[in-house]
């Protein structure tokens, strides 16, 4: 008999130990999810951080645009 058929046997005769193992899993179960939830928060902060870093490239960018732009309306207004 593998370990698990043991454990289940014994869950069916003794419900203290049924008991007493099914807390165990869902102390396992519950420090799994603890670990899932930590990674995805770490996840969602890079994204983050990544949106932030990307939007001050497009706003800069969006500038440089725009100043070129209205040096390029300048110079074509000053040579009428």
């Amino acid at each position: 008999m593998s370990t698990i058929d043991e454990t289940t046997a014994l869950e069916k005769q003794n419900l203290e130990a049924h008991v007493d193992l099914c807390a165990l899993r869902y102390q396992n179960l519950n420090n799994r999810l603890s670990v899932v939830e930590n990674t995805l928060r770490d996840i969602h902060d890079d994204l983050k951080k990544g949106q932030n870093s990307m939007t001050k490239v497009l706003v800069g960018t969006a500038g440089t645009v725009i100043a070129g732009l209205l040096s390029t309306v300048v110079v074509i207004l000053m040579k009428f």
